[in-house]
């Protein structure tokens, strides 16, 4: 079992504090991170949200997942490891 969640289908104007905010209703977040775009800064539409316990990420998962977020519905899921990636070009 893990406290990290993988969210996505953000809507491009979420930010981390709303994304925080959003999943506090449902227990102490411990982090929370809206990915974006090392280039040009803005939001790749998805993030990741540490909870507090396995318990309180369980809750977030069962009560979050399909909810409305800035006018988007979000999945909720287990955030996984990320795999290693092939040697990518340098820009």
């Amino acid at each position: 079992m893990a406290t990290k969640l993988f969210v996505g289908g953000l809507a491009w104007t979420t930010r981390d504090d709303s994304l925080k905010n959003f999943f506090s209703t449902v227990g102490t977040v411990v982090s929370a991170q809206v990915i974006v775009d090392k280039y040009t800064g803005k939001s790749k539409g998805f993030g990741f949200v540490e909870m507090g316990s396995e318990k309180e990420a369980e809750e977030a998962k069962a009560k979050l997942n399909g909810q409305e977020l800035d006018g988007r519905a979000i999945s909720v899921s287990d955030a996984r490891p990320q795999q290693p990636r092939e040697n990518q070009p340098q820009q």
